[in-house]
């Protein structure tokens, strides 16, 4: 099978514990229909029956042999003593040979299990599609132009802000160059978000990896599903993050922690990387949707018994982000069949753009539940003692970038295409108000 390729065996967990698909199927398989995706099911039953049986005659041949030890230490005939020996060599053998076949079979196994979805929790609307999501909240603009307001695009090439042509120039269609005031801003609204998140939600800032290792992406379910969407290298050791979600959860991968150190706050910021599939249409004009692109994450690494509200307290500093800038946006309850492979739980925040006329996704706040923890095995001791357990984890974007970028150049745009600067971010560009247009670039020099 082609995702053979991307799972490190013996080190990837299983995604859900193979005992609620054992002893609850109908149950899985209803959770799949209302996920409007697919899994191998019977097959994971099958060789789980398979290796049940084997591993079943491997201890009946282990008690045998052991049973015969026993007696060959008791035979004083040599000619039994040697017909015993034999017996139980080609006993060894038979054992070696199954326990050959149960690590096999647990191979298979564990790469069927990661090509199974997290099961949604219970209170997740059930929907086939991204037309049964609810809005739950919105909050409306208090700017209200009187004129039409033009898409960045337009405005971002008049001001100089932002260079499409030479962006596909170095770097191929889908990539842009932010210049003068343009990279001054992005850079200021990523300096914000930290600074909002490490000094009022509690986050701790770290600076991860770019490139991270096969089962990184395995342990937070980028692979071996979505291979087709990521970036690697030539040789297809290390893969480009696409979020930021990938290597700060992996800090703590095949860790045990102390109950004691949970909850676990982490924001990043990083670029991303993705592969996707861009359709025509709108989507091509801007910079709404690239291969690369910048974003501010949280990550969250919690007790089981905090992730619900944890998962509201994650969406609520998120929505801090909106209600800083005083950008229109709504929040969006995702359906079953719109959930993420990786979600339990998830709910979109959407900005309001009046230039492309269009609700943009800019966070979407997940619970991964244990998910990503199997996956991951990352663990946690009790306080009181006890078995360690698997620890929850959620990530919200906060927020991702050249999507707010679009929102500031359209909402608080002027009727000459200039626009200003959200009050928080003016302090972090030295006071400026207002993002005018920009010199030009000079001419390469020979």
């Amino acid at each position: 099978m082609l995702f053979r390729q991307y799972v490190c065996p013996g080190k990837a967990q299983s995604l859900i514990d193979l005992k609620i698909i054992r002893d609850q199927p109908d149950m899985v398989r209803s959770a799949l229909v209302a996920l409007n995706t697919t899994a191998p099911i019977d097959e994971i039953l099958s060789l789980d029956a398979s290796r049940r049986q084997v591993v079943t005659e491997v201890e009946s041949l282990k008690a045998r042999r052991n049973e015969g030890s026993k007696e060959v230490g008791r035979t004083k005939d040599a000619e039994r003593r040697a017909e015993l020996i034999e017996e139980m060599r080609v006993l060894g053998d038979d054992i070696a040979a199954k326990d050959e076949q149960v690590r096999v079979t647990d191979e298979e196994l564990r790469n069927l299990l990661l090509l199974v979805p997290n099961l949604p929790l219970p209170d997740v609307p059930v929907g086939p599609d991204e037309s049964h999501n609810a809005v739950t909240k919105t909050v409306e603009a208090e700017r209200k132009p009187d004129f039409t307001v033009r898409p960045h695009w337009e405005i971002g090439e008049e001001l100089g802000i932002i260079d499409f042509e030479r962006g596909v120039k170095i770097a191929g269609t889908r990539n842009y160059v932010l210049r003068g005031d343009g990279a001054r801003l992005q850079r200021a609204l990523i300096t914000w978000m930290l600074d909002l998140h490490t000094q009022k939600h509690g986050y701790t800032e770290v600076y991860p990896p770019y490139l991270v290792l096969t089962e990184m992406l395995v342990g937070t379910g980028q692979l071996p599903k979505f291979a087709e969407t990521q970036f690697r290298d030539i040789e297809g050791e290390k893969w480009l993050i696409p979020t930021a979600e990938v290597p700060v959860t992996n800090l703590y991968r095949d860790e045990i922690l102390d109950e004691a150190e949970l909850p676990i706050y982490n924001t990043a910021y990083t670029a991303c990387f993705r592969r996707e599939q861009i359709s025509a249409g709108r989507d091509v004009r801007g910079i709404k949707r690239g291969y690369q692109f910048d974003k501010v994450e949280m990550v969250k690494i919690v007790h089981p018994e905090k992730s619900i509200e944890e998962h509201a307290r994650l969406i609520q500093e998120a929505e801090d982000v909106l209600m800083g800038l005083e950008l229109p946006y709504r929040l969006l309850q995702i359906c079953t069949g719109d959930l993420s492979f990786t979600a339990a739980n998830k709910v979109d925040l959407e900005v309001w753009s009046p230039g492309v006329a269009e609700w943009l996704e800019v966070s979407s706040c997940s619970n991964f539940l244990e998910f990503q923890a199997r996956r991951a095995n990352i663990k946690f001791r009790p306080t009181g003692g006890g078995r360690t357990q698997f620890v929850h984890t959620l990530n919200g974007s906060g927020l991702a970038l050249p999507r707010i970028m679009i929102a500031i150049m359209e909402n608080y745009q002027l009727p000459d295409g200039t626009f200003e600067i959200p009050r928080v971010i003016q302090p972090y560009m030295g006071g400026q108000t207002q993002i005018g247009k920009q010199g030009p670039i000079g001419p390469a020099r020979v």
